[in-house]
């Protein structure tokens, strides 16, 4: 094939030449003559002809395939390389604290004081279980430049039995509280030795309650609670109470609704009122009634309901009916960084002497016991992330109450024929009025690291009165900050300072000779309260602390002529255990 081909090629040059020959021989002068271009030449693709990259080969042996068979022939072969294993890097990881059930905690200090703590928890199987706290708390008074006893004495008992399934959670829960206290707040130089000794200034309370608590989890009905008391003193008084809140949840018409149900009971009476008359009695039977529907569209949450209440009287005054808004909403601004948050609430809120007196232990058993109305309350704010480990919230609100709680101290009168040891002006009652508050609130929560956290809040509010001149004992400016370290993984440390505004009350007597002095409006110092702990790990049982309360020293009064007690050291102990 390749000797054609050569052949082939050879004549096609020859003829070429020969012809080249014959055309410079017949006319070697060309001369001259006009050529009239009538269009440039302009090349396209389809003049141009490609050539193959695979040319198409005739030749038969070419064209033929070979069948190629491949043979791997192997045998061992000995090495005596060995691989190193693979090793992790260190990473520093803190060792997994134990977890106990129970603890134990000690502690005493200077005024007698004396602390204690005990809570116990047993798991019966894998849902039951059951639970008890017992709490002491105890001193032997002795603040300066006090006539009468200030000793305090507060111990307490919970017990609880439940059951936590999926489906059903549940608990029983049982308690006592004992407490003693002492009215020692007697208008200084107005008393001889001889009256003084003939007060007894103590007065013991007593509460014992039973309560519950269900929730069916995925079920209609949301957490309900019941709860049961029976509250009295040392001077014949008494006070039942029963509250159920059962709720249930719902979705209809791809929405999700909630209905609250309120059923709030309490009856109660006094032996005798404040100039030694018969006895007299008090009970409101509330029924509450709150449909709510939620609704939520991307960024923004909106809560509307309406509550309805109805306020029964049994033991006289008047039986109403109340309807309150009940609408709240969020909107996230810029997602967890910024929230903006506002509402519009109100409730009828049910007032009873245990909760007075848990609010101020030298209230006299007395007092005039009564709802108040919270027409509404309008709130606006904005919370969120300042970054990741600061949190902020800040709020402005208007609240409208009618019958408004208010502790008032009470009048010395030398004419009562009432001698109980609350009757020498060293007592407070409980007064009523309209009062409407504008307030603002502000909070930042810090986590500096996971070894420092610190927070700080504030509240200032402004009251408008009707009838009071005062809106008595009630401190205008609220502050609170804590600051909380790890020092080391076996000693770590904390400090709170707490100031509050100055307030107002007035004290108020009658005496033989007319006329009567007039009332001497009294305005309490405004004081701060400045308090630490330290404490030691020993191990993972037993840990020591020492605490500090007051360390100012401040011989402030958080109520008329009741100074508080000063510089208070408490040392002791907490141990860890499991059955």
């Amino acid at each position: 094939m390749k000797k054609t081909f050569q052949y082939k090629i050879a004549t096609v040059l020859l003829i070429a030449s020969i012809q080249t020959t014959f055309a410079q021989k017949k006319d070697e002068n060309i001369g001259t003559e006009v050529v009239n271009v009538v269009k440039p030449y302009t090349p396209s693709i389809s003049d141009a002809f490609k050539v193959k990259e695979t040319p198409t080969l005739d030749d038969d042996d070419t064209s033929k395939k070979e069948n190629i068979q491949y043979n791997i022939f192997s045998f061992p072969v000995a090495s005596t390389f060995v691989p190193s294993k693979g090793k992790a890097a260190n990473v520093d990881k803190e060792a997994a604290e134990k977890l106990f059930a129970n603890y134990l905690t000690l502690a005493a200090g200077n005024y007698g004081t004396v602390n204690a703590e005990l809570f116990v928890t047993e798991n019966f199987s894998n849902s039951n279980y059951f639970g008890g706290m017992l709490r002491h708390s105890s001193s032997n008074g002795g603040i300066k430049d006090v006539a009468l006893d200030d000793k305090y004495l507060n111990t307490s008992l919970d017990l609880t039995y439940g059951s936590r399934t999926r489906g059903l959670s549940w608990n029983a829960d049982l308690g006592y509280q004992h407490q003693i206290y002492n009215w020692y707040g007697l208008y200084p130089g107005l008393f001889s030795d001889a009256q003084i000794d003939a007060i007894g200034e103590q007065q013991t309370y007593h509460n014992l309650y039973l309560g519950g608590r269900l929730d069916l989890g995925d079920g209609f009905l949301k957490e309900s609670t019941f709860k049961f008391s029976h509250f009295w003193d040392a001077f014949g008084s008494a006070e039942n109470r029963f509250v159920a809140k059962p709720a249930i949840e719902f979705d209809a018409i791809s929405q999700k609704f909630n209905v609250n149900f309120l059923l709030d009971y309490v009856n109660g009476t006094f032996d005798k009122n404040y100039f030694g008359a018969a006895s007299y009695k008090y009970g409101f039977t509330n029924v509450g009634f709150q449909p709510s529907i939620k609704i939520k569209k991307d960024d923004l949450l909106v809560n509307v309901g309406v509550g309805f209440t109805y306020s029964a009287a049994q033991e006289g005054g008047e039986s109403k009916f109340f309807v309150y808004p009940q609408i709240t909403g969020s909107y996230r601004v810029v997602g967890d960084l910024m929230i903006f948050y506002a509402g519009i609430e109100g409730a009828l809120k049910q007032n009873s002497y245990h909760d007075f007196v848990q609010e101020n232990f030298f209230v006299s058993p007395t007092m005039a016991i009564a709802p108040t109305d919270q027409k509404f309350d309008i709130y606006a704010g904005l919370k969120g992330k300042l970054a990741n480990s600061i949190g902020y919230n800040i709020r402005a609100s208007y609240q409208n109450e009618e019958g408004k709680a208010m502790f008032k101290n009470n009048l010395y009168d030398n004419f009562n024929s009432n001698t109980d040891g609350y009757t020498y002006g060293n007592s407070f009652e409980v007064v009523y009025d309209n009062v409407k508050t504008i307030s603002f609130f502000g909070e930042l929560k810090a986590d500096f690291s996971k070894n420092v956290s610190f927070g700080i809040n504030g509240t200032f509010s402004s009251y408008t009165t009707d009838v009071e001149k005062e809106a008595w004992n009630l401190p205008s400016i609220k502050l609170a900050t804590t600051l909380d370290v790890t020092i080391t993984p076996k000693w770590y440390a904390g400090t709170s300072l707490f100031f509050v505004g100055e307030r107002k009350d007035v004290f108020r007597q009658a005496t033989v000779t007319l006329p009567f002095p007039p009332d001497e409006n009294i305005t309490l110092d405004s004081y701060f309260d400045l308090n630490a702990h330290l404490g030691y790990k020993h191990n993972e049982r037993f840990t020591f602390f020492l605490k500090g309360n007051n360390l100012a020293n401040q011989n402030y009064q958080r109520w008329l002529n009741y100074p508080v007690q000063g510089l208070q050291i408490l040392g002791g102990a907490s141990y860890k255990f499991n059955f």
